[in-house]
């Protein structure tokens, strides 16, 4: 017993013969993914004027959806390329923790963006006073840490279990805890509490302050006199609660349908994952870019100056 030698990666059931055509979208979410978020990586170093809190927490954000694309896409095109289905135990590992940690990532700088807002809004004069460099260097290294802390112990605790020599299929192309979890022979209570606890301590805490920052805000702006003003001071918040949906709406599914949904078609468990790992940092670029303009013409500076280069 112990753990297993690998585990067996999954495509989309019941799509097997068509994995090449399915990974032309994937191959392509992934380079609008890396190429998005590049992009507003470069814009916002390169251009001084967007030397601003706001610019920061959105590079933040920008690096985070890089690393959960690369968390995921090394094995799901290897698996819809070469039906490559083989993870050795400790690969699989490593990568559970840095899909998970890069998700918990996503959330914390959500929530220090509708902090930023918070201060943009309420407190206008003292914004910048407020949101120091150091302020921000900081929020960002408290993020890591209270990251590594709630995912360290995880693939320890699977590390320990015993696994059943035949149980090695997973359901996904990727590892993902809930799923490694099930193949072990053996008592899961502590992980599945462990993971609760997470869960609920990172993104569940992240979610309810998100929600208590835009019910300040819309106290601060109601207060606003003029019409104009309101529009103006919750436009400023249209990129961000759009994000705050595009990472929370398929949070929510994969954890309903992995409490409720054990009577739905396999491929309805597998999308929504792929939803909730591949979708928000396909989004978030074209989302800024769009609503932003200040991001919009720097980006588009970018691609000037590589074309010219």
């Amino acid at each position: 017993m112990g753990p297993p030698p690998a585990f067996l990666l999954m495509g989309i059931p019941g799509m097997e013969a068509v994995h090449g055509w399915i990974s032309i979208p994937f191959s392509s979410m992934y380079t609008v993914a890396l190429t998005g978020n590049g992009l507003i990586l470069l814009a916002v170093r390169r251009t001084p004027s967007l030397h601003q809190p706001m610019y920061y927490f959105l590079s933040m954000l920008a690096l985070t959806d890089v690393g959960l694309t690369l968390s995921t896409m090394p094995t799901t095109l290897a698996v819809l390329w070469f039906d490559h289905r083989l993870i050795g135990f400790n690969a699989c590992l490593v990568q559970m923790f840095f899909l998970h940690s890069f998700s918990v990532v996503e959330s914390s700088v959500l929530l220090a963006m509708s902090f930023d807002r918070f201060v943009a809004i309420s407190n206008p004069l003292r914004y910048a006073a407020v949101l120091t460099n150091n302020v921000i260097i900081g929020i960002g290294l408290a993020i890591v840490t209270r990251t590594t802390v709630s995912i360290f112990p995880v693939p320890f605790l699977l590390k320990r279990l015993n696994f059943c020599p035949g149980k090695i299929l997973l359901s996904h192309s990727f590892c993902f805890h809930a799923d490694v979890m099930k193949q072990a022979c053996a008592d899961i209570t502590v992980n599945i509490l462990y993971g609760l606890y997470a869960v609920l301590s990172t993104v569940g805490v992240d979610s309810l302050l998100i929600v208590l920052s835009y019910t300040l805000i819309l106290h601060t702006v109601m207060g606003l006199a003029s019409p104009r003003e309101r529009t103006r001071a919750l436009n400023t918040c249209v990129s961000h609660i759009l994000a705050v949906l595009v990472f929370y709406i398929p949070v929510i599914g994969v954890s309903m349908i992995h409490r409720f949904g054990r009577h739905l078609p396999h491929v309805v468990h597998v999308l929504v994952a792929y939803m909730y790992l591949v979708v928000p940092p396909v989004l978030n670029p074209i989302i800024y870019s769009v609503k932003s303009k200040p991001i919009r013409e720097a980006m588009l500076r970018v691609l000037r100056e590589k074309r010219q280069g």
